[in-house]
C-alpha cells in the first residue's frame, strides 16, 4: 500500500480516537512520517505506535502526538517551544500549524539529523538548540524569553519549573510526568502569573534526561 494511502488510514484512526481539530488532522495527512523514521522501520511508519530512534530514543505514537497538540489549542500566531526534537516529525507537524517552533534536543546526532530533514523539507520557521531540555530555550536564537505553548516529548520525574518560567501569560504547556512505571500527561496554563495544573491521560515516554554537569 502506498504511503499516501497509509497516511489517510492513520488520519481516520485519529478521528476514531476523537481527534477532531481540523488543522491537526490536515497536517497528519500531509507530513510524511516515513521520512522521519529509521530506514529499517519505514514499512511500519503509519502504524499507530512509537518506533525506535538512535541513542535509545523513540518517535512518539501518532495518537499521543495528536492528543498533546490538541491539548495545546494551537493557533497560527503561536510561538512554540518543543523539548525533545527527536527525529523532527512532531516538529514538522507543529511548524505546519504555528508561526514558529523553537526546538531543543540533548543529543547532537538526533538534532543534526532532524535539522537536515526539516530544512530539506522547506521549513523556515524552525529554530534549533542542542542542549538540556530541562533548561528550555537559553543562549539560542531567536532570543525569546517566553512561549505561547510548550510541549515536552519525554517524561520528567517532576514538573520542570524552568520551563514553566518560559510559559507566556495565557500560555499552555503539556508535559508527561512520572517514572518508568507510571506517567500521566500534565496540562499547565498560566493565568495572571499563576500556574493552573491538571492531569489528563496516562502515557508512556522515554525519560527526559538532564545534561550531566
Amino acid at each position: 500500500m502506498r504511503f499516501e494511502d497509509q497516511r489517510a488510514i492513520l488520519v481516520e484512526e485519529l478521528k476514531h480516537n476523537r481527534i477532531a481539530d481540523a488543522d491537526i488532522l490536515s497536517v497528519f495527512a500531509k507530513i510524511p512520517r516515513e521520512d522521519y523514521v529509521l530506514p529499517q522501520y519505514r514499512e511500519y511508519a503509519y502504524r499507530n505506535q512509537p518506533l525506535p530512534l538512535n541513542l535509545g530514543q523513540t518517535i512518539s505514537q501518532p495518537l499521543m502526538i495528536a492528543l498533546m497538540m490538541s491539548l495545546l489549542k494551537l493557533r497560527p500566531t503561536d510561538k512554540v517551544l518543543e523539548v525533545g526534537t527527536g527525529s523532527g516529525y512532531q516538529t514538522a507537524l507543529l511548524a505546519s500549524i504555528v508561526d514558529e517552533v523553537c526546538t531543543v534536543e540533548l543529543h547532537d546526532q538526533l538534532s543534526l539529523s532532524a535539522q537536515k530533514i526539516l530544512k530539506s523539507a522547506g521549513f523556515k520557521n524552525v529554530f534549533f538548540r542542542i542542549g538540556d531540555g530541562w533548561q528550555g530555550w537559553q543562549k539560542a536564537y531567536p532570543a525569546y524569553k517566553s512561549f505561547d505553548k510548550i510541549i515536552v516529548s519525554a517524561a520528567a520525574e517532576e514538573i520542570p519549573m524552568r520551563l514553566t518560567e518560559q510559559l507566556a501569560e495565557g500560555g499552555i504547556m503539556v508535559v508527561p510526568v512520572g517514572d518508568s512505571q507510571h506517567q500521566i500527561l500534565i496540562v499547565i496554563t498560566k493565568q495572571e502569573g499563576e500556574l493552573e495544573i491538571r492531569q489528563d491521560s496516562p502515557c508512556s515516554f522515554v525519560p527526559l534526561v538532564r545534561k550531566a554537569k
